[in-house]
């Protein structure tokens, strides 16, 4: 059976997974999947207006791998619903004004993510 539809949740504070969790959402996307992506836990620090990308991202771009914001941004100009946890801002002492606007970010919780999931799609929580 094909796969209809992919969720994504990032949740890890790992720079390393966060980014493979965005290729994998732009590789969805790319090949007209529908995609929404939950930022969970420590992810939706990447989020934020004040976020200093890490040494990583760095050297992700210099091997002219596409880098996290090119991903973020390519993932939300195909139309992948970008989902940001509740729970995990209250958790990380965020609040929704410490957000980007540029995103079209939703702020929601796990209900959400669970009912837009599809029967005949994939979770796929990093």
């Amino acid at each position: 059976m094909a796969i209809d539809k992919l969720s994504i949740v990032l949740h890890s504070g790992d720079f390393a997974r966060l980014h493979y969790g965005m290729v994998m959402a732009a590789t969805g996307v790319g090949t007209a999947k529908p995609v929404t992506i939950l930022f969970a836990g420590e992810a939706v620090r990447l989020l934020t207006k004040t976020f200093v990308y890490p040494d990583e991202e760095h050297r992700i771009k210099a091997l002219r791998v596409a880098g996290f914001e090119e991903l973020l941004t390519s993932v939300r100009d195909l139309g992948a619903r970008l989902l940001v946890c509740e729970t995990a801002l209250a958790l990380t002492e965020l609040k929704e004004a410490d957000l980007r606007d540029d995103l079209n970010l939703e702020v929601t919780g796990a209900a959400t993510f669970l009912a837009d999931a599809s029967a005949n799609g994939q979770i796929v929580f990093v």
